[in-house]
């Protein structure tokens, strides 16, 4: 005896309706984003990371995929995800942060709880026992990777006021805070991120 088949109710067929409009949707979406993409000369989103490498830099730039680098960190929108992304990290540490971290990496946190820089067994273990001149190279290209106020990887929000930050703090921010904290967008962004000059420095 053949089981009577069963249809879908009258809210199923609404759910199921609904749920193939939006795939409709999000395929003609991507189609057309695609097209535009393609067919424009100009970037959709603009470069919010920079660099402008010393002598030094670009030699570190060299160094800094000859030693595997790449195989945990991005920079210059090149390697992988599995590690920290570098680009921008020159507005966020010096370069004396960073060349001491890469000699060493636990006496810069205080703590031997880094994940993979520190001694072996560690797997970025070998970059601390890299000779001191390559380090040195290293550490410069990674500081001369710099981010414009605004992108995810500045220290600093976009210059000027924006109604959205400021609504959201008004509502959200306990009233405390704007007596213990000074707004970010006020202070000089040298002293956001451990951020130090370092134009004249030679990495020596």
């Amino acid at each position: 005896m053949n089981a009577k088949k069963q249809s879908f109710k009258t809210g199923e067929k609404v759910l199921f309706g609904i749920f193939g409009v939006f795939v409709v949707l999000a395929v003609i979406a991507y189609a057309v984003l695609e097209a535009v993409r393609l067919s424009s000369d100009q970037p959709m989103f603009g470069a919010t990371n920079t660099y402008e490498f010393t002598e030094q830099g670009a030699l570190g730039s060299v160094l800094f995929r000859e030693a595997r680098c790449t195989s945990c960190h991005r920079a210059l929108r090149n390697g992988t995800n599995m590690g920290l992304s570098l680009d921008g990290t020159g507005s966020l540490r010096s370069y004396d942060w960073i060349y001491n971290f890469l000699k060493e990496p636990e006496k810069m946190y205080d703590s031997s709880d880094t994940l993979d820089h520190g001694p072996a067994p560690k797997e970025a273990a070998y970059v601390a026992r890299l000779p001191d001149d390559e380090l040195k190279a290293i550490a410069k290209f990674i500081s001369q990777l710099k981010a414009e106020r605004g992108s995810s990887s500045a220290p600093m929000p976009p210059e000027g006021r924006s109604e959205f930050i400021d609504s959201m703090v008004k509502t959200w921010a306990p009233k405390e805070w704007t007596e213990k904290y000074s707004d970010i967008r006020t202070r000089d962004q040298d002293s956001i991120g451990d951020v130090k000059a370092d134009d004249t420095d030679d990495g020596k």
